[in-house]
C-alpha cells in the first residue's frame, strides 16, 4: 500500500505532511493565490485518496500557503482555455468533479484552516471539510454567478445544510464575499483565530480527534454524512451538467473576460 508522503513526493502544487496520524495536505501555488489548474485538481484528489486508505492517517487538514487558501479555478488556464465539445450522437455522461467526491468520501475527519482567501471552488474545497476553522484574514464567496457558472457539489450538497437554503441562496445568487467574522456569525465557521495561531489551533484540534478511537470516528463521520446531506454523486454530476452547458454561453465568456481585463461584465442573458 503506498502511503500519503510516498504519493505526494511527486506531486508539484500540492505538499502533504503526516505527523502523529495527522495528515495535512497543503495547496502550494501562492503566486497563484492557490488557484487549481488541472494538475492541481488531479494531485488533490490524489492526496484526499490516499489519505483515506492510509491506515496510519486518523485525521486530514487541508489548506494553502499563504497568502490564499484557495482561489479557485486559474482562470487563465481552465476557463479561458479550450471548452470541452460533445461529441453527439453519443451519449455524454456527466460526473461530479473527482478532486470533489475523493474529499466527500475521504472517511477521516477533515479540517479545513482557511488561512485567506477561499472563493469559488476554492469555497466549495472548504465546505468539503467537516470542520472549518478561519484566519481572522479569512474571505468567503460563491462567486460562480460572477463567471456566468453553477457552483459545484459543495455550494449545492453542503452550504444549505451548514447555513440555512435562505442564506444559502442569498450567497450563490449574489457572489457576495464574506469576512472571518460574518462567517462565524452564520455559521459556516466553527472558530475564528489570529493568523498566526490558526494551524496551531487546527492541529491541536486534529490531534484530539486522532487521539479518540479511529473506528468509532469513522462511523461518526459516516453517520453525520449519511443523515446530514443528501447524495453527492448524484448532485455533482447534476451540477457538472449545468456548468458544462454554461461554459457555451456568451455571459460566461464575458465573466471570464471582464475578470481578465479587470473591468465590470454586462451580461445579456445568452
Amino acid at each position: 500500500m503506498v502511503s500519503l508522503t510516498e504519493k505526494s513526493a511527486g506531486f508539484e502544487h500540492v505538499d502533504c505532511t503526516l505527523d502523529a496520524h495527522v495528515a495535512t495536505i497543503t495547496l502550494n501555488r501562492p503566486e497563484r493565490r492557490n488557484a487549481l489548474n488541472y494538475r492541481a485538481y488531479d494531485e488533490l484528489e490524489a492526496a484526499f485518496r490516499v489519505s483515506a486508505s492510509d491506515p496510519d492517517v486518523r485525521c486530514v487538514i487541508v489548506t494553502g500557503a499563504d497568502p490564499a487558501f484557495c482561489s479557485g479555478d486559474d482562470v487563465g488556464e481552465i476557463m479561458a482555455g479550450p471548452k470541452p465539445v460533445s461529441r453527439a450522437p453519443t451519449p455524454v455522461t456527466y460526473q461530479a468533479t473527482p478532486a470533489a467526491i475523493a474529499a466527500l468520501e475521504c472517511d477521516k475527519p477533515v479540517i479545513a484552516a482557511v488561512n485567506g482567501a477561499a472563493v469559488g471552488w476554492g469555497m466549495e474545497l472548504a465546505l468539503f471539510a467537516d470542520i472549518r476553522i478561519a484566519s481572522e484574514k479569512a474571505k468567503f464567496g460563491e462567486l460562480f454567478v460572477k463567471r456566468g457558472l453553477v457552483c459545484d457539489v459543495g455550494g449545492f450538497y453542503r452550504l444549505p445544510a451548514i447555513v440555512g437554503p435562505e442564506k444559502a441562496a442569498e450567497l450563490l445568487f449574489t457572489g457576495d464575499i464574506l469576512d472571518a467574522a460574518e462567517a462565524l456569525r452564520i455559521g459556516l465557521v466553527s472558530q475564528v483565530s489570529p493568523h498566526a495561531e490558526l494551524m496551531m489551533r487546527a492541529r491541536d484540534l486534529a490531534g484530539r480527534i486522532a487521539a479518540n478511537p479511529p473506528l468509532a470516528v469513522r462511523h461518526l463521520k459516516a453517520g453525520l454524512s449519511r443523515f446530514a446531506y443528501g447524495d453527492p454523486r448524484e448532485i455533482g454530476a447534476w451540477a457538472i451538467e449545468k456548468i458544462r452547458l454554461l461554459m457555451q454561453t456568451e455571459d460566461h465568456k464575458e465573466g471570464v473576460a471582464s475578470f481578465l481585463e479587470k473591468r465590470a461584465p454586462v451580461f445579456q442573458g445568452r
